[in-house]
């Protein structure tokens, strides 16, 4: 493939306005109750009609974000406000906490377990808030956001399985997200809660969480940043080390910070030369540090979002550094990921792939995958491609 920047970034852009985006507006739309179908087979058939929260709050961020970033289009922002307005009124319970799930009509289903909804919730209205002008929306977004402060050091509270006290640890999923949502609700915060929330969380991603020695992100660790010989301590997730990298390339170039960037995407590059499938291509979903079986059975899998987010990581890396080997593994990626996930006759892109790069599952849409990282990627590559 060569360097044919424009040629790219058309593929991506039309992706996403001719395929992806009207995919979710044509078949995902609940007009009745409110918010969105997300249990969608490989036509775009609504199979389950729950809604989970977290996937909810994905969508109406995607086209609040449409609408303020590719054109102020009502009929965008009419689909944000549909989901904006329905988990405004169901997704949150006497506490404020978002739950996991909801019934079609927005009954509670599942108790609100972590605080993942919760991020989500304050990316979803923070940016609704800034398509629409509205100030509910912004109280919306400052309350799940001083949730997420308030639970990120025991994200599951009363519901977290593990024994207190016996083997104590914490998730690389929490900073990553906290890092991201902070940048996207930059101009709703104040300029000090913005700087002091980005700078512990870089730190605490590139210092707990960063293997010094082999460069490469660990999932869980202790408290203090240190391994543990277990199952989890030695679990590795490539696709969540590589886009926490995202987020930090993204923080670190708005701070002008040039080593930062370059030490992101030493472990992106040092991620991928260990987890991509040398036999059949495209990258492990879970990987065990020391080579033992991971606990996960789902473990070669290769997933929609991984790869997704990994185009996104090297398409930024190659933008702000020119270093080669970004180019070469996008070319790589770009090629896997386009020749097994998307789906040219149904439109948007199949989720979940064998080890051989087999669809094992042709549903678009389900209770993990919704509008969020395909359209997300494919606009965020079309950006970076276009400089």
């Amino acid at each position: 493939m060569e360097r044919d920047f424009q040629a790219l970034a058309h593929q991506y852009k039309s992706a996403l306005l001719n395929d992806v985006i009207p995919f979710w507006e044509k078949h995902s739309v609940d007009w009745q109750h409110g918010g969105y179908f997300t249990c969608l087979d490989r036509t775009g058939k609504v199979y389950d009609t729950d809604k989970f929260i977290w996937l909810q709050n994905r969508q109406v961020w995607m086209f609040s974000t449409f609408y303020n970033c590719i054109e102020p289009r009502e009929d965008w922002l009419n689909i944000a406000a549909n989901g904006a307005t329905f988990l405004a009124n169901h997704g949150r319970d006497a506490n404020g906490d978002w739950y996991f799930a909801l019934t079609q009509d927005g009954q509670p289903l599942v108790q609100p377990y972590n605080i993942f909804s919760d991020c989500f919730a304050a990316m979803a209205f923070s940016k609704f808030a800034l398509a629409s002008g509205q100030d509910w929306a912004k109280e919306v977004a400052l309350q799940a956001y001083s949730n997420v402060l308030r639970r990120k050091d025991n994200p599951k509270g009363s519901y977290t399985k593990g024994y207190p006290g016996t083997r104590p640890m914490k998730s690389l999923a929490v900073p990553m997200i906290l890092a991201n949502l902070t940048l996207e609700m930059d101009w709703l915060l104040p300029q000090e809660t913005l700087n002091c929330v980005l700078d512990e969380t870089v730190k605490e991603v590139m210092t707990d969480f960063l293997d010094p020695v082999r460069g490469i992100m660990f999932e869980n660790v202790t408290p203090e940043g240190s391994h543990l010989d277990c199952f989890d301590g030695r679990l590795l997730n490539p696709g969540h080390g590589i886009e926490a990298m995202w987020f930090i390339m993204d923080i670190a170039n708005r701070q002008g910070d040039a080593a930062t960037i370059n030490r992101a995407v030493d472990v992106v590059l040092n991620i991928l030369n260990i987890a991509w499938d040398k036999d059949y291509g495209g990258l492990y979903y879970f990987m065990d540090s020391e080579g033992h079986p991971p606990h996960q059975l789902e473990w070669d899998q290769k997933l929609w979002w991984v790869h997704l987010e990994t185009l996104v990581a090297l398409a930024m890396g190659d933008r702000l550094t020119h270093r080669p080997e970004c180019w070469e593994w996008f070319q790589k990626v770009h090629d896997y990921a386009w020749s097994h996930f998307a789906d040219p006759k149904y439109g948007e892109w199949f989720g979940y792939l064998n080890r051989q790069g087999e669809v094992l599952l042709n549903l678009k849409g389900g209770k993990w995958k919704g509008c969020f990282h395909v359209p997300r990627a494919l606009y965020l590559c079309w950006q970076h491609l276009s400089y």
